[in-house]
């Protein structure tokens, strides 16, 4: 189990392959990522790496984070993220990699925050089909209908669907293929989890050999 990178969501474009075949893709903008500290098993119990990504200045960072920086790379970064990684796999401190960190044909678990879309009703967040369209049926015709089952059991049961927030919840999508990188950006068959803007995780896909 390797590291992984953070990537921010540029957007969604198609690419023409050499034989004319066309392919969705999702552009993600990955920015130099340093290898801080790690975590051995012998001392905290688990193997793990300590990544800084998105440099800033220091004058934005708190006086606990510059501390903890300048013990380190010197450096100050935005964001800081933790990867679980195997005991024969850890890089060494100080070590910088970005977007060509994956290959192209390598298949990806990609993580992010969904759109947040509110309060939705059945029919949009679980695609119910709603009530009739007449024969008695009034204002309610985008309601989820009877959720009780009569007097027997007399209550709704723990988990059934209605209406209710909707969206801006962690997703994982796996085994995306990567169509290959440019320079600071990887491009990533199909459509990722999250708004344009927002940040993804990817890692390598732990169900599926490279």
């Amino acid at each position: 189990m390797r590291s992984g990178i953070l990537g921010k969501k540029i957007g969604m474009t198609r690419i023409l392959a050499d034989d004319g075949s066309q392919y969705a893709v999702t552009i993600l903008k990955v920015d130099r990522h340093e290898v801080l500290s790690h975590k051995i098993i012998d001392k905290h119990g688990y193997s793990a790496v300590v990544v800084g990504t998105i440099e800033t200045q220091e004058k934005k960072i708190n006086k606990p984070m510059r501390g903890y920086f300048n013990s380190l790379s010197k450096k100050f970064y935005k964001i800081l993220k933790e990867f679980r990684i195997s005991p024969e796999e850890v890089p060494a401190i100080g070590e910088i990699y970005g977007a060509d960190f994956f290959q192209a044909g390598q298949f990806v678990d990609v993580s992010g925050i969904t759109i947040g879309k509110g309060f939705a009703g059945g029919m949009k967040r679980h695609n119910f089909g709603g009530l009739r369209a007449s024969h008695g049926v009034s204002v309610s015709h985008r309601s989820h209908g009877s959720t009780g089952n009569r007097e027997d059991p007399g209550k709704v049961f723990k988990g059934k669907r209605m209406a209710g927030h909707m969206g801006n919840v962690k997703v994982t999508l796996q085994n995306m293929k990567v169509y290959g990188t440019d320079g600071e950006l990887l491009i990533i068959h199909g459509g990722v989890p999250g708004p344009k803007g927002g940040y993804v995780l990817v890692r390598d896909a732990i169900k599926r050999s490279q």
